[in-house]
């Protein structure tokens, strides 16, 4: 059967209307591809995902890079040198025109839009195969890596079905029993020190999995047993406060390590490998504001792009993807006098607003905050800006302050942005269509704009794998 005929015959039997509705579900278009269906094959598939990314965390991604390193960004190179087919995506979910995480990463996992806060799961509690599921089962090895919980709504949708993001100890559990060869990230505590009191950790390795938890121990991993890295109990500390941090820099690895690592890991498979690659705390940053937490991520995905391409260019057989699954926060660099020098400022930044207020004692002193914003941030606040950050910490028991929706991110952004004139349009996602680009076999076969729901049978057609499952 021709490839062109096995893909619509499956994906006719879709579930849903042909209607692009966010309240209904997708199923693809007739004809997802540029042209006919002749095109080249792709034995693998890199799938990267800067989770949250606006266009204007893009633009400054690649303005830092120009003004700090006299080049661009590596996303905005490909742009420029015309090496990639290059499209827009509608995100929507089945629930809103304002997607979340865990149904965009549905929507190309499972292939059919869900509401948000679902995992590959419909209305009536449907279940919908997840695409790194179907590749493992035509022979391929997959995995993902990531800056956030490997149990976090990107990673998750591509491999797993349940009816809530948030149960992510019971995702670790099923990443146990469906065996995927190499998930790294963060998210120990769903994995150790649990509710239940498993061990997760015990129970890979018994399952014969390499568990590794440091950079050290991750770069001695072999192909031999499926790897399971976990470097942090939460979401893996910002690129900003990971470099400038010896000690972190030493036991956690950059996002552009661990890609490197797993395509290594992975790439002499005979069947060959699908792999996603999610800067997952472009997102969080996003969310808090936090301009140079963001601008720092987006740099470090900027570096696992490199990582991809360099490897697809000598490889010949990689498709490359690079998107995101929603904007976030609208940020960008605002008109003003000194916008430029103000932009540049952040050159100098030695840590993230993360860091500065989650690690600030809250019956510090006023002065002690001031010190502390001055040496790591290169800038002073007024005596009623640190007023009035003080007083949040005095709203909060000592339990409950640090908490990143109880400290004055918003406000504390605010006062950053006269210093570095970047400022945010909210703290919430935003129904942006993302950007999308491909490089390698297939990349010619892509339409310049597609439905969320269409990737997913996409990936299928171009790696030639039949949706029979």
């Amino acid at each position: 059967m021709k490839r062109r005929q096995f893909f619509q015959n499956s994906a006719l039997t879709a579930m849903g209307a042909s209607f692009i509705l966010p309240t209904q579900a997708c199923t693809p278009t007739q004809s997802l591809v540029n042209g006919t269906s002749a095109g080249k094959k792709a034995k693998n598939i890199i799938f990267m995902v800067s989770d949250g990314m606006s266009s204007g965390t893009l633009n400054m991604g690649d303005l830092f890079r120009r003004r700090k390193e006299g080049r661009g960004s590596n996303w905005l190179d490909l742009y420029r040198n015309q090496r990639v087919s290059r499209g827009l995506m509608d995100m929507a979910s089945a629930s809103s025109l304002v997607t979340d995480s865990a149904a965009a990463s549905s929507s190309w996992g499972g292939g059919v839009r869900v509401k948000n806060g679902r995992l590959n799961s419909g209305p009536n509690g449907e279940e919908y195969l997840p695409i790194w599921q179907k590749f493992k089962r035509s022979g391929k090895k997959v995995g993902c890596v990531t800056t956030v919980p490997i149990t976090h709504a990107t990673p998750a949708g591509f491999c797993v079905s349940s009816k809530s993001r948030g149960e992510q100890a019971e995702i670790a559990e099923k990443y146990l029993q469906l065996r995927f060869d190499v998930m790294m990230g963060g998210g120990g505590k769903y994995f150790n020190a649990r509710k239940d009191d498993r061990n997760m950790f015990d129970e890979f390795a018994k399952a014969g999995f390499s568990v590794v938890q440091s950079k050290d121990e991750m770069k001695s991993a072999t192909n031999q047993k499926p790897v399971l890295g976990v470097f942090d109990k939460e979401g893996l500390p910002y690129e900003l406060d990971r470099v400038n941090d010896p000690m972190i820099a030493a036991k956690v690895p950059s996002l552009a390590e661990m890609a490197s690592k797993a395509i290594d890991l992975m790439k002499d498979h005979k069947n060959g490998f699908c792999l996603q690659i999610e800067g997952g705390k472009v997102d969080w940053a996003a969310h808090a504001n936090d301009a140079a937490a963001l601008i720092y991520d987006q740099v470090a995905f900027d570096d696992a792009i490199k990582v991809a391409i360099d490897f697809a260019e000598k490889d010949g057989n990689t498709l490359v993807v690079i998107t995101s699954d929603h904007g976030n926060a609208n940020p960008g660099l605002y008109y003003g006098e000194k916008a430029d020098k103000n932009f540049e400022s952040l050159f100098s930044f030695k840590h993230t607003n993360d860091w500065i207020l989650m690690g600030f004692e809250r019956d510090a002193s006023a002065a002690s905050l001031a010190d502390r914003v001055f040496a790591n941030q290169n800038y002073q606040l007024t005596e009623n800006q640190l007023a009035f950050i003080i007083e949040k910490y005095n709203e909060h028991n000592a339990e409950g302050v640090y908490n990143s929706y109880k400290l004055p991110f918003k406000e504390y952004a605010m006062y950053q942005a006269e210093h570095t004139s970047v400022a945010f349009g909210g703290m919430e996602h935003s129904a942006d269509f993302t950007e999308l680009a491909m490089f390698g076999p297939g990349s010619e076969r892509m339409k310049p704009f597609m439905l969320n729901t269409d990737m997913h049978y996409f990936m299928l057609e171009v790696a030639e794998v039949e949706n029979k499952f």
